[in-house]
């Protein structure tokens, strides 16, 4: 079955994925039954739910008051070598230059043509030493290409991420490092810590709009002992309540948060403007691709969120306006924090002489029955997006600017 491009198999047992070079987890054995419905994304095998009929809800609850442990399947591609700034110049639409050590930066990678190609988080792990963070989709063939020629190093680490998310996960990684974490470890901050015992880089991100940290695997001096981190994350979060969630919880609270999926909310043919990021391009540094069609692009947005009370948006689901069929869905859930259905709506072409935003629609299920909702701007929780910016003050998260 594929939906949103995320591909489910209910057991990898019995099918065999070297073909596909599809990969498990190293951590699999440690919460794999023969009910966990596992899904592809990045080529990479993640549970998206422990059994078919699993209730996501109590698991959500849990990662908005407390903290969940979540294995992902992001994938890191490490950029290293003097000419690492340059490449990551040439293909990314943000500034690369000025991103010091320790620091985390969004960044959106075009074709010629000004289309998103990639999305994902920008990390400066030394001078030259950055890793990006993908979402899905190929793009260690595309970087290492553009990289010919140049003095620089483009290749996949192997390095697995954890995400520990939810009020609570500052507190875990307070414990795992064994104490001293500061206020300087702030949102879209990273750094190299001594977590249960190996030297691992740790970013303040996440895919849930909550406070959060992830912590990546092979990114030390030494290969990681995966039993042994995972043994000893646990033995500091039990105390705190954290417990391990499948993709299900975490699926729901990203789409509270307005978090995009690169293929999936960011359809091939949106341009970073079309999507509602032109913010993140810089127009005003050195050529880059894509920016000659940026700069001649139509800047009106395309993708927006849905508000449906009295149904749960699904992906395809037709959106009209007046009557007429204007656009569709790309996903959606039942937010439990709102009680409403919300979802990301991906309009056909531009509203003329007016925006899309809070202008009311109907939203078609699948056998055509139309439900009212109103187009909203993401995210639908915390609008002001301060939850993921709590400043670490030694006994709990306080509020606080990132």
């Amino acid at each position: 079955m594929r939906t949103s491009r995320h591909y489910y198999v209910e057991s990898f047992d019995t099918i065999s994925l070297a073909p596909y070079r599809i990969s498990r987890s190293p951590f699999a054995h440690r919460y794999t039954t023969d009910q966990t419905v596992h899904a592809v994304y990045c080529n990479r095998l993640y549970p998206m739910k422990s059994s078919p009929d699993e209730d996501p809800i109590p698991a959500y609850w849990k990662l908005r008051r407390g903290v969940m442990l979540y294995d992902v399947p992001e994938k890191p591609l490490a950029i290293e070598g003097p000419d690492a700034v340059e490449l990551l110049e040439r293909v990314l639409v943000c500034r690369v230059a000025d991103l010091g050590i320790g620091r985390c930066r969004y960044g959106l990678a075009c074709d010629d043509d000004g289309s998103i190609l990639m999305d994902g988080v920008l990390m400066r792990l030394a001078s030259d030493r950055f890793w990006y963070v993908i979402a899905n989709g190929e793009f260690l063939s595309w970087l290492g290409a553009l990289a010919v020629g140049l003095e620089v190093n483009v290749f996949d680490p192997h390095s697995r991420v954890l995400q520990i998310q939810g009020p609570k996960s500052l507190d875990v990684l307070d414990a795992a490092i064994g104490g001293g974490l500061t206020t300087d470890f702030r949102y879209f901050r990273a750094g190299f810590f001594e977590v249960c015992g190996q030297t691992l880089w740790v970013s303040r991100t996440g895919w849930t709009g909550e406070i959060g940290i992830e912590i990546y695997t092979n990114s030390g001096p030494e290969p990681t002992d995966y039993d042994a981190l995972w043994d000893g994350l646990f033995a500091c979060g039990e105390p705190l309540g954290m417990e391990f969630s499948t993709g299900a919880s975490m699926g729901i609270r990203r789409i509270e948060a307005g978090i995009l999926d690169n293929g999936s909310d960011i359809e091939r043919d949106l341009t970073p403007y079309g999507a509602g990021l032109g913010q993140f391009v810089r127009l005003d540094k050195d050529d880059f691709i894509g920016k000659a069609a940026l700069e001649r692009a139509d800047r009106s947005q395309l993708l927006f969120g849905l508000v449906c009370p009295t149904a749960m948006p699904e992906p395809q689901m037709g959106v009209s306006y007046k009557n007429r069929h204007v656009g569709h869905v790309t996903i959606g859930t039942w937010s439990p924090t709102l009680d409403v259905g919300v979802g990301y709506v991906r309009f056909d072409e531009p509203l003329g002489g007016d925006d899309w935003f809070a202008k009311s629609v109907s939203v078609h299920d699948y056998d055509g029955t139309p439900h009212p909702a109103t187009v909203d701007t993401l995210p639908f929780v915390d609008k002001d997006k301060q939850l993921p910016r709590v400043v670490w003050h030694g006994r709990g998260p306080v509020p606080g600017s990132g």
